[in-house]
């Protein structure tokens, strides 16, 4: 009888993956030339691809790996409060108060990009042109924060080198999007949503089953030892970080150009109310889930492993004796889930490039097919930055905190003000934007001045405040956009910002 070495099985769990990802890719290729039907597809996607993809865009290894790992080691059980915020507001709330509005706007207007409704509603090319290059420039950081996630699985499990794991995944989305795009990607996150929920369900039995937790009093344990290390009730200055990291990767995600991106080519408002119920129920499963996992590293770790945090759930999984096949389902797990957010961060940040600064400031006459040409030739430099990034020494959680804060602390405000405020104008919509990214930035700053070398302890514990200050900006933007517009209304700087609201443009 031939047995198969652990590896082995791993491997080829991973190798079916990426053919079925490649031939999704190839078969997206066949329908996708435009840039419009690369980045919208045709607007008629259902509630369950729209949902997944939203989902799998959420979630990746920077959740699983980066977020779990040290939220759960930070905060014990607390940590699945982190799960449940992004379910109850990340997800729920998120498309109950933006999805319609937004599927309604993009339809009408025919919009293609976050730049591009920020323009139509504020009557401001200067706002989409530095839209464009703030979300080119600082998905960066993000998409960096998911090949370090894989990189840290990838070198426990695999014992691979992690340039080579890095590699394979930069060709695998790179190809996914670049050859299919919007349409491609809808349809491998659907696949890859429907087995991140699967596996990750067998997942949390195997790791309640490990020795380590039976030993160690599962839950009721782990309570326990919260307890003893005074994590029960948390301290002031935990709990402050706490409820940031809950804030930040809830109602950032309200601001992130991806994510937003989803709802454009959702169907009609009967497939809205459906996405409702299923991108909820995935939140729970898959971020409560992996939040949970983590919350329990405590039972498997004596310490924080020697490489830094980003190898706690990494050393968890290696010493919760999961079966061979179950060990390369989690990684194909992993691996879904960042394949699906790095091509929703490529789409988004090249398409963006393209229709916001190359087409609409230096070539108005360029053909929809060769748009559609120049997105994929920027996804491709974006890929080879973003692997260029990664290779800093930048922990997963500073990189994410930095990209959604300046993103999110930008354009949260005057986007959701847009859709519902019609007092909110161009004047606003700048302080706000100016005001979001540059509070956002100080963290991200300090942690620059540190690559160049300037040591300073001051430096570093401002570069670990990512997840507070990104809150910061997201509030005080919010307050800005308000108040400087009341203002500016008041001195008869208003704007007639009706064809938004009414307006319907033919065709594409």
């Amino acid at each position: 009888m031939v047995v198969l070495s652990n590896q082995f099985i791993i491997w080829i769990t991973i190798g079916l993956y990426a053919i079925m990802m490649l031939l999704i890719g190839v078969a997206g290729a066949k329908s996708s030339k435009g840039v419009s039907s690369f980045t919208v597809g045709g607007r008629n996607a259902g509630a369950w691809i729209s949902a997944l993809s939203y989902g799998t865009a959420y979630f990746s290894a920077v959740m699983f790996i980066g977020y779990a790992g040290t939220s759960g080691w930070k905060y014990g059980l607390w940590s699945v409060l982190v799960g449940i915020g992004n379910a109850v507001f990340g997800s729920w709330l998120a498309w109950k108060v933006l999805a319609r509005r937004t599927r309604d706007i993009s339809h009408r207007l025919k919009i293609k990009s976050m730049p591009e409704l920020l323009a139509r509603r504020y009557q401001s090319q200067g706002i989409r042109s530095f839209s464009a290059v703030v979300i080119f420039i600082f998905l960066l950081p993000y998409s960096a924060s998911v090949y370090k996630g894989l990189t840290s699985i990838c070198s426990v499990l695999l014992g691979i080198d992690d340039q080579i794991c890095m590699l394979v995944i930069a060709i695998v989305s790179a190809l996914i999007v670049i050859l299919g795009g919007y349409l491609a990607t809808l349809k491998a996150d659907f696949v890859q949503g429907i087995l991140m929920m699967f596996v990750l369900s067998i997942l949390i039995v195997f790791v309640m089953m490990a020795p380590n937790v039976r030993e160690g009093g599962g839950i009721s344990g782990m309570w326990e030892y919260m307890k003893q290390n005074q994590m029960v009730p948390l301290r002031s200055s935990d709990a402050i970080s706490l409820i940031a990291t809950i804030v930040m990767t809830s109602f950032g995600t309200w601001g992130l150009p991806q994510m937003i991106h989803k709802y454009y080519g959702i169907k009609d408002d009967h497939e809205v109310k459906r996405g409702i119920v299923i991108s909820t129920f995935f939140a729970f499963l898959v971020a409560g889930g992996g939040y949970f996992i983590g919350s329990l590293s405590h039972l498997f770790l004596d310490a924080v492993p020697e490489k830094g945090m980003d190898y706690i759930v990494p050393l968890m999984l290696k010493d919760s004796n999961l079966p061979n096949i179950l060990l390369g389902l989690v990684l194909v797990l992993l691996i879904s889930a960042s394949v699906s957010t790095l091509s929703a961060i490529t789409l988004t940040a090249c398409s963006t490039v393209t229709l916001d600064l190359v087409k609409e400031k230096r070539k108005k006459g360029l053909s929809d097919e060769n748009a559609g040409v120049m997105t994929r030739v920027f996804c491709l430099l974006f890929v080879v930055f973003s692997y260029i990034v990664a290779n800093t020494n930048t922990p997963i959680l500073d990189m994410m905190s930095y990209s959604w804060g300046i993103l999110s602390g930008s354009f949260l405000a005057p986007y959701l003000l847009s859709l519902y405020w019609k007092k909110a104008n161009r004047i606003g919509a700048w302080a706000s934007i100016l005001t979001g990214f540059v509070v956002a930035f100080i963290p991200g700053g300090a942690k620059l001045l540190l690559l160049a070398g300037i040591s300073s302890e001051g430096l570093s514990v401002l570069a670990g405040y990512g997840p507070v200050f990104a809150v910061a900006a997201m509030i005080l933007s919010l307050i800005v956009c308000i108040i400087v517009s009341l203002i500016a209304d008041k001195y008869g700087r208003t704007q007639d910002n009706t064809y938004f609201y009414t307006g319907f443009v033919e065709s594409e």
